[in-house]
């Protein structure tokens, strides 16, 4: 992981948040001759994790459906690394004309990582333009799907039995407070085993490289429904219908864990106002739609539409609140 770490830091400090920035009156001027026919070829929706993972069933969801409203095509790009802060940071050096967006998990992605990385070359606030709010969802808890251990109480029990030996994956910033936080409620000590992607987090688990992970619901649901993962336990306040068996962590004995991702979608700072409010309605329409709500309950989403303004003010209250839960977890940044 260091040499990832230090790899990434290097990637990082190649672009500035301040070329995210630079799109003063001239530029804007330049760009909104072209809003009126916007999108007029094709637009790159970004990706942070990669191919099969929970936020690129997601992406690709909507992407398609963009597609269809916009006429032109959306060509999903995955760039995993650094727990989604590499495509990120693409996001916001890219050129502000609309054509390119990042669908993303916010809370991982943008509010969370300021707590978690020393160095990151973009700002949460001032390198993008929100777009919209999409949707919600738990993580789940899961362990082998041939593993004993069948729930929080279990596995608590193992990992203390376990003592330093006790292991967790992870390569997600959602995933490491999920973990850090349950640790911390629950007295343990357990070492972090950080992965590139989730398919290599998956590999580990099943080859017993550490004891549980935590991933998205989305991700779970596909997994657990092949029976390659056993969930033991959703981290919002309520169970979900993809799961309805499965005991939230207030259940599981920790009644004050609760933690709620959401999705949204954001463009570099100084994209025109029209092309965004073009893109909003649009990504309105799909979540309002049956065929989204019908899409996102089967993965364990709840469609939760909103606005630029919405957007806007959630990633600055989450940038708060995040920061909070990462104090609480007691994770160093890195």
């Amino acid at each position: 992981m260091e040499n990832e770490t230090t790899t990434t830091r290097r990637l990082f400090m190649q672009g500035t948040a301040a070329t995210a920035l630079t799109a003063g009156p001239l530029a804007t001027s330049a760009f909104a001759q072209g809003a009126s026919d916007y999108p007029s070829r094709n637009i790159r929706s970004l990706c942070n994790f990669g191919p099969g993972s929970g936020a690129d069933i997601v992406v690709r969801f909507y992407s398609d459906r963009l597609s269809k409203l916009a006429g032109q095509i959306v060509i999903v790009d995955n760039k995993p690394g650094a727990a989604g802060n590499i495509a990120t940071q693409i996001a916001a050096t890219a050129k502000p004309d609309g054509y390119t967006i990042m669908i993303t998990p916010g809370n991982a992605t943008l509010a969370s990582a300021p707590h978690l990385f020393n160095e990151i070359a973009f700002d949460p606030i001032k390198s993008f333009e929100p777009v919209a709010r999409l949707s919600r969802l738990p993580f789940v808890v899961i362990v082998k799907p041939d593993s004993p251990i069948k729930s929080i109480a279990e596995l608590t029990a193992h990992l203390k039995a376990k003592g330093a030996k006790a292991r967790y994956g992870t390569s997600t910033n959602t995933a490491t407070v999920t973990a850090e936080l349950y640790r911390q409620m629950a007295g343990l000590t357990i070492e972090r085993i950080n992965y590139n992607a989730v398919a290599d987090t998956l590999r580990g688990l099943w080859a017993d490289e550490f004891d549980f992970c935590a991933y998205d619901a989305t991700w779970v649901a596909g997994m657990a429904k092949n029976n390659r993962v056993r969930p033991l336990a959703v981290t919002s306040a309520q169970r979900v219908a993809a799961f309805p068996d499965v005991p939230t962590m207030q259940e599981s004995g920790f009644p004050n864990f609760e933690l709620t991702p959401w999705w949204g979608v954001v463009v570099p700072a100084g994209t025109p106002k029209p092309i965004v409010e073009k893109l909003s309605g649009w990504f309105d329409q799909i979540t309002r739609s049956q065929d989204a709500k019908d899409f996102l309950g089967t993965y364990a989403t709840d469609p939760w539409p909103g606005g630029p303004e919405d957007l806007r003010q959630l990633i600055a209250s989450d940038l708060d609140a995040w920061g909070k839960y990462i104090a609480l977890a007691k994770i160093e940044k890195m």
